[in-house]
């Protein structure tokens, strides 16, 4: 009989979020499949364990498919964890998953947190509907196009973000989604230094620019656009972001969507004549 492959969620921080299920399914497995194997030795040696591991990353994960499939076709079972919280959310993993699921393996979750759902739990936003975009471009010129094509979500969005970039994020979502946007960011969960702030962006960007979230990981949960809220401050904003990246006639059509105001009154706002 064909083996299994378990999604197992580890925790974020405490220790004591690991599910017993958990631990006794990372004590049977063949095998472990680990982000960074260090950090996953760790979570074992808490637990009293000693499993076989591999590393499986972003940078390898493709090319192992094949062989890990295999195993557990010949009867073998696999434990993918990521480094925290719930594996494949915003994290690798899901070549083998895809690759499990085709050749007819049986895949079992093993629930656990995610730093993301923990985040919108404490937030102070809507939870009713929400929006996971994971992590933001690293580069600024397209982190400020991808915040403009969130700019009119209206669910609440989920966003990841590293401790090098939190300050540049905030102050991009800031400019671009508004200064009075509400917001939370939540820092190191449910570990000792834990910090939930709660505040429009503006706020909370200065507070980055300050340090304020310079250590630890971060998750930023922002409030979705109100319906027929976008000012004309926001609507300038907005295009003038777009027009960086667009040609002025494609900037107009983007910002029309976004905005739900006319295209060529918007075409006009960029100073130039509408060609079409």
């Amino acid at each position: 009989m064909p083996g299994t492959l378990y999604i197992v969620a580890t925790p974020i921080g405490n220790l004591e979020d690991l599910t017993p299920r958990a631990a006794r399914v990372l004590g049977e497995v063949d095998l472990i499949l680990a982000e960074d194997t260090r950090r996953t030795a760790k979570l074992l040696s808490h637990l009293g364990l000693s499993r076989p591991m591999r590393s499986l990353h972003e940078h390898n994960q493709t090319e192992q498919v094949d062989g890990l499939v295999a195993q557990m076709l010949e009867g073998r079972s696999l434990a993918l964890v990521s480094d925290a919280g719930t594996p494949l959310i915003s994290d690798p993993g899901f070549p083998l998953l895809r690759g499990a699921v085709d050749a007819g393996i049986t895949v079992v979750p093993i629930a656990g947190v995610c730093a993301a759902i923990v985040a919108l739990s404490v937030s102070g936003l809507p939870t009713e509907r929400f929006v996971m975009e994971g992590f933001l471009p690293a580069r600024a010129e397209a982190r400020r196009r991808r915040l403009t094509e969130l700019a009119g979500e209206p669910r609440t969005l989920l966003l990841y973000e590293s401790v090098h970039r939190i300050a540049g994020s905030l102050a991009d979502m800031a400019a671009v989604l508004g200064p009075e946007r509400p917001a939370c960011v939540a820092r190191e969960l449910t570990k000792v230094h834990e910090t939930i702030r709660r505040d429009p962006l503006a706020v909370l960007a200065e507070e980055a620019t300050a340090g304020a979230f310079d250590k630890g990981e971060v998750v930023v949960v922002v409030g979705g656009a109100e319906a027929g809220a976008v000012d004309e401050g926001e609507v300038r904003r907005v295009l003038a972001v777009l027009a960086k990246a667009l040609p002025p006639s494609k900037a107009a059509k983007v910002a029309a969507e976004l905005t739900g105001r006319p295209r060529r009154e918007l075409f006009d706002l960029l100073g130039t004549q509408d060609p079409e």
